[in-house]
Formats: C-alpha cells, sequence, structure tokens
C-alpha cells in the first residue's frame, strides 16, 4: 500500500508542503529548487568535491535503503582519477512494506534529480541512472517527465548552468525482480543481463556499471543531499541524536489506522510513530511489528513500544531499521501464517544462483505449509530453524539472510504458536480481515 505523504511541520525535511499536484520543475524551483546545486557551481573554488563530500560526512547521513553505510564515506571511495565513473539511484523499491522511494519519485522527482547531480558532481561522473522497480510505471513516467523538463532547464547536459560541469540522467526501467535491489544484481540488470548478484570483491566502486567506477545511492539518500548543501552538514546532524543524521522516512502499514509515510527525525520513539498513523486499527491490541521491511526480525509489540526508531536502538531490541518500513500486526494474526507468507515471497524471489537460497527457501516454504495446514510434526519447528541458519552468510548476497530472519526470529518470539500449531493442527487464534 503506497501512502501520501503526510506533513507534521517541523520535524518534515523532504515531505513537507508536498502534494500529487506540484512535482512539475516550476513548483521545485519555486520551493527553492536545485539552489544548493547553483550554490555549488557558482562558487566551484568553495564547492570544491571533496568539500561536498566534507560536508556530507559532517551531515553523518547514512544510506536510507536498508544498510545504513555512511553516505559521505561511499562518495570518498570512488576513485578520483578514473575517467569514466557512474552515479545510480537505486529505485528497485520491492521490499513488502517499504513505499516511500515510490512516493519520493511521484511527489518530488526534481529533489532526487539535484541530490544526484550533486552526487555526480562530487565523485566527478558525468552519468546518472535512476533504476526505478518494474511494477512501479507511474514513478518512471514521472522521472522521465522530470528529466526532460531539467534537461530542457539546463540543469542536464553539457555545461551545467554555464559551468564546465557536464551531467546526464537516464532512467531504466526494471522487470520487477526483488533481487535487483542488490546494487551488483541491479549493475547486471542495467547492463541487460540477468539480475544476478555478483561476487564481491571488486566492489562497484572500482568495478561497477560496464567495469567502471559506480557509487549506488538509495532515493531517499540522494534526496536529503540538497538540504544539506543548503543547510550545512552540522544543521542536518543536529536535527537528532543519535549520531546519524538528518530525518527519516517511515513506511508503517498493517493494522494501523492511517497507514502511510511519516517523517521524523531518527530516534522518534516507535509510540509516536504509531499515534501519527492513528493508532491501532479498530482498537485491537498490538502484537508484533516487523520495523524495518519484511526481512529485518519481527519484535513483540511490547518490546516495540518501549524503542526508538534508530538503527542503533532497533539493533538493541534484536531487529534493524532496514528501510524504514514499519509492518504492525494486531493480536488476532496468526504468526505461522504471516511467517508462510513471507517464506513464499522469499522463494518466489530467489534468482537461483546459489544452492542454500535456491533450494533452503523451498524446503521452509514445505515445512512452514504443513505446519500451518495441521500436518506438522513436532520436529518441525527445530527443523525450520535448523534450515534458516544454514542458509544464512552462504549466499553470494543478503537475500538467503532476508529469508532466514524473519524464521529465526517469528519462532525465537512466538514459538507457542507454533507448537500450538503442530499439537493441536490448528491455528491458535482466528486470523482477523
Amino acid at each position: 500500500m503506497s501512502g501520501q505523504f503526510l506533513d507534521y511541520g517541523a520535524d518534515a525535511i523532504l515531505m513537507a508542503g508536498l502534494t500529487g499536484k506540484n512535482w512539475h520543475l516550476d513548483d521545485y524551483v519555486e520551493r527553492g529548487g536545485y539552489k544548493a546545486l547553483k550554490k555549488i557551481l557558482s562558487d566551484p573554488n568553495h564547492w570544491t568535491p571533496d568539500q561536498v563530500i566534507a560536508e556530507v560526512k559532517l551531515s553523518a547521513l547514512r544510506g536510507r535503503g536498508g544498510a545504513g553505510f555512511p553516505t559521505g564515506m561511499k562518495w570518498g571511495f570512488m576513485p578520483k582519477t578514473a575517467p569514466v565513473k557512474y552515479v545510480v539511484c537505486n529505485a528497485d523499491e520491492s521490499e513488502p512494506g517499504t513505499f516511500k522511494d515510490r512516493d519520493l519519485l511521484r511527489f518530488n522527482p526534481h529533489l532526487v534529480l539535484e541530490g544526484m547531480i550533486i552526487a555526480g558532481y562530487a565523485m566527478g561522473c558525468a552519468r546518472g541512472y535512476i533504476y526505478v522497480h518494474g511494477e512501479i510505471w507511474e514513478a518512471y513516467e514521472r522521472c522521465e517527465e522530470a528529466v526532460a523538463e531539467a534537461r530542457a532547464a539546463g540543469f542536464l547536459g553539457d555545461g551545467i548552468l554555464g559551468s564546465d560541469f557536464s551531467f546526464d540522467i537516464f532512467n531504466h526501467h526494471g522487470f520487477g525482480a526483488y533481487v535487483c535491489g542488490e546494487e551488483t544484481a541491479l549493475i547486471e540488470s542495467l547492463e541487460g543481463k540477468k539480475g544476478q548478484p555478483r561476487f564481491k570483491p571488486p566492489f562497484p566502486a572500482n568495478v561497477g556499471l560496464y567495469g567502471k567506477p559506480t557509487t549506488i545511492n538509495n532515493v531517499e539518500t540522494l534526496a536529503n543531499v540538497p538540504f544539506i548543501i543548503n543547510n550545512g552538514g552540522q544543521w542536518f546532524l543536529d536535527r537528532n541524536q543519535t549520531g546519524a543524521g538528518g530525518t527519516k522516512i517511515f513506511s508503517i502499514s498493517g493494522d494501523v489506522a492511517r497507514p502511510g509515510n511519516y517523517e521524523f527525525p531518527l530516534g522518534v520513539p516507535f509510540s509516536k510513530l504509531l499515534v501519527k498513523a492513528g493508532g491501532m486499527r479498530d482498537g485491537l491490541g498490538i502484537k508484533a511489528v516487523i520495523p524495518g521491511g519484511s526481512s529485518a526480525p519481527v519484535l513483540p509489540g511490547a518490546v516495540m513500544l518501549e524503542t526508538n526508531l534508530d538503527y542503533d536502538s532497533i539493533v538493541k531490541a534484536g531487529s534493524m531499521m532496514g528501510s524504514g518500513a514499519v509492518i504492525v500486526m494486531n493480536e488476532t494474526r496468526c504468526m505461522v501464517r504471516s511467517l508462510l507468507r513471507l517464506a513464499e515471497f522469499y522463494h518466489e524471489e530467489s534468482c537461483g544462483q546459489c544452492t542454500p537460497c535456491r533450494e533452503g527457501t523451498g524446503w521452509l516454504v514445505r515445512v512452514l505449509h504443513r505446519i500451518e495446514h495441521g500436518e506438522g510434526k513436532p520436529q518441525d519447528i527445530d527443523l525450520l530453524d535448523r534450515i534458516a541458519q544454514d542458509i544464512s552468510g552462504r549466499t553470494v548476497c543478503a537475500l538467503g539472510d532476508a529469508a532466514a530472519m524473519p524464521i529465526r526470529s517469528f519462532i525465537k518470539h512466538f514459538r507457542d504458536e507454533f507448537v500450538y500449531h503442530v499439537e493441536h493442527h490448528r491455528c491458535q487464534v482466528p486470523d482477523y480481515v
């Protein structure tokens, strides 16, 4: 479910004042758009590429796509002397529960473009690509129109704004493969190949798109860059007290009254996000929360109500922030049925390259299916945990881990429901619709 942008005053940076009607270039410029790019190109002696990277490092901006790697450090990995380099925007948003990036591209595409252009300037790139998830056609069309507007206005192309900096952006519509959210699989797909992850090293910063150095950033990550340049890295850092700068868009879905995208400073209590989302739908109690997209370990609702939404706090609680997709489940949800649905997704999306993932995800689905349908055996619960453990850390990319972590966490926190299914051949609670 894709939510409407919701503005909550001073907390909002990326979403402040946005609607579905003001995404065009004129609207963006009226809001101060491309001011950061003009600032850099009008004073290149001060805003050198190294200075831009230094400002992003100061901001403590971490990747918003899931891994949370420091953005400025990642930009600094790009070799300075390479004649051809690329910057790629990863818009292959396809993890269940995540729907923030598509709304940024729909409602504020020029913000993402400006962030990409500044990234290209900082890393010495002349070309960028936006890889849009194959099932989000509206966002791809919006990106195409925005790129055309920016190119016609001189914000893209040769000699941008009369400077000696040239940069252009091209949109690429993917084919709906979840694994293409992994950066090397994305590169393979961009090159016209089957989207399968590469072995690392070499890393994309050395050997990336078409064998050239490449940096890949998430949509939300790049959207923060103009604000950092306009207001300073320290300003961005000071917007929260977590040690990781800025705000975060949280996509909250599931059994809440108002699912959607909500922007808060990192470190906001989960309880505050839940209140902004209207609380639990129909007044039912909270049972479980997946705080970082479907691949993140599930946590009991009581634990989440005492947890802040930032990288370190969620890790301490036993999960991870991931992309900031918060999936809320009420007290009537069957954990076995919910886990089976997740397992089916990861089995379907496995690219098949690695045996542990290709075969293991199928085993997980089959074992969960028989437990859910009253045919489970007492040893099946430990078998699930063992299969998941054998998948973890044994695949080229993190899809295997993404399939395994929900299994182990669901069993850890809700083992009694699995035992009940096995012993009584039915669900412990009726599923709420």
